[in-house]
């Protein structure tokens, strides 16, 4: 583990998308606790104000605090991630490890099933869900998570079909063990860092893909911050307050591209091949 440390601190690519996802954690964790002004309180005689002590980053056209906003914004992008995430990092690995593990029709099943839940991107799901439920963050979750289940699904039938074709799962067969013994045993122990390495980059895809919903008016609602809605909320002061669209851009890209350079460091630090050559 130490190794692997020295090596990913070596790694220039892990460590400027570490760093940056810290600072997305920090943030967030921080607005648990403390921000400059309640984040929906409005203030019109200072609405529009251009950064200043009292206001570090300006205030909004009803005099929100952006700061305060950009904050408490960060626990929307957190919260879906690691939800998001998690639905289909639980389903589709527990799918894509029946799939291989079974195969015939029982993996044709699963397969066709998941390209039929290819056609419904994350933003057409949440459209229906909203236009049956009503918009808000949790239709922005599911609609998501069911988007990364297929994903996860494939990478795992994939890997997982590979192992399986090893000597030594061979003889784990041999010696008695049954499919779910050699799933739990030796598939998922060796498709690990694959799963890791999809869950950091499909993190910066929720981020993003929730930032768009919330564009769009179908995820987060008034009045808790988002910095989907943020974008949203400036188009229409982008001569008068140009920066209103510019720091919320800035946080969702900075966001997504520290997720995104850590996806790419983890993979090369967590395969064999080219970890040997660092």
């Amino acid at each position: 583990m130490t190794g692997f440390w020295q090596r990913a601190l070596r790694h220039s690519s892990f460590a400027a998308g570490g760093l940056l996802t810290a600072l997305l954690a920090a943030a967030a964790l921080l607005s648990l606790f403390w921000a400059p002004y309640p984040p929906a309180e409005i203030d019109i005689p200072n609405k529009l104000q251009g950064p200043s002590a009292a206001h570090w980053l300006g205030t909004d056209s009803l005099g929100r605090d952006i700061a305060s906003q950009l904050l408490v914004g960060a626990q929307n992008s957190i919260v879906v991630g690691v939800v998001a995430v998690g639905i289909g990092l639980g389903l589709g690995v527990l799918l894509g490890c029946i799939a291989s593990a079974r195969r015939g029709w029982v993996e044709e099943l699963i397969m066709r099933a998941s390209d039929f839940t290819f056609a419904f991107p994350a933003l057409l799901s949440a459209i229906m869900l909203t236009a049956i439920y009503g918009p808000g963050l949790v239709m922005s979750i599911v609609a998501i998570g069911i988007f990364n289940i297929p994903v996860f699904a494939r990478i795992t039938r994939g890997a997982a079909n590979a192992v399986w074709a090893r000597d030594y799962v061979t003889a784990a067969r041999a010696a008695g063990k049954g499919p779910l013994a050699i799933t739990l045993d030796h598939v998922l122990p060796n498709i690990a860092n694959q799963l890791i390495v999809q869950a950091t980059i499909s993190f910066a895809t929720a981020i993003l893909a929730e930032a768009a919903l919330s564009y769009l008016g179908l995820g987060t609602q008034p009045p808790q911050p988002s910095w989907g809605r943020m974008l949203n909320e400036a188009q229409t002061q982008m001569f008068q307050a140009p920066l209103l669209a510019v720091y919320p851009g800035v946080a969702i890209m900075l966001s997504v591209l520290g997720l995104n350079l850590m996806g790419d460091g983890l993979r090369d630090l967590m395969d064999p091949k080219l970890a040997r050559r660092r």
